[in-house]
């Protein structure tokens, strides 16, 4: 999570900003009454990403149902990663970089219990999409300001 919060969104890669994009207008799209899948079909389809629409509405719909805290999303036009996008963003990466057993352990302090299941198995599904449209988050590069911290 780390490696992403605060970020500004101009340093990470297109699967990180398509993400935080669609974290962002469907938090919007619920604000407004509107329905979020309808919104976010037209931009996911031309990511080649329309198969991971439905897991991404349900993730989302979890997240908002079950979380254990109330999640805070930045408005549309904020150029930085806040600290809740950057738990998804890691929800969806540490699946292939650490297993599901870690990512288990994270979303029990992120949802219920009940939810645990079935954001794992949605965050998998999320993760294959990504990766078949050849957009799937990558490590940010790190800053200077953390490189001088880590060589002293």
């Amino acid at each position: 999570m780390y490696q992403y919060v605060d970020r500004p969104l101009s340093t990470l890669d297109e699967g990180c900003r398509f993400l935080v994009w669609s974290m962002r207008a469907w938090v919007t799209a619920i604000g407004q009454k509107r329905c979020p899948a309808q919104l976010l079909a037209p931009a996911f389809a031309r990511w080649r990403m329309i198969g991971g629409l439905q897991p991404f509405h349900r993730a989302m719909v979890l997240l908002n149902r079950d979380a254990l805290d109330t999640l805070a999303f930045c408005p549309m036009g904020c150029s930085h990663v806040s600290e809740h996008e950057a738990v998804i963003l890691e929800l969806i990466t540490s699946l292939r970089d650490r297993g599901p057993q870690p990512t288990r352990d994270t979303l029990e302090l992120v949802v219920v219990e009940d939810s645990v299941g079935d954001m794992l198995e949605t965050l998998s599904r999320i993760g294959a999409a990504l990766a078949i449209a050849g957009i799937f988050p990558g490590e940010p590069a790190m800053r200077s300001d953390e490189i001088q911290r880590r060589s002293n």
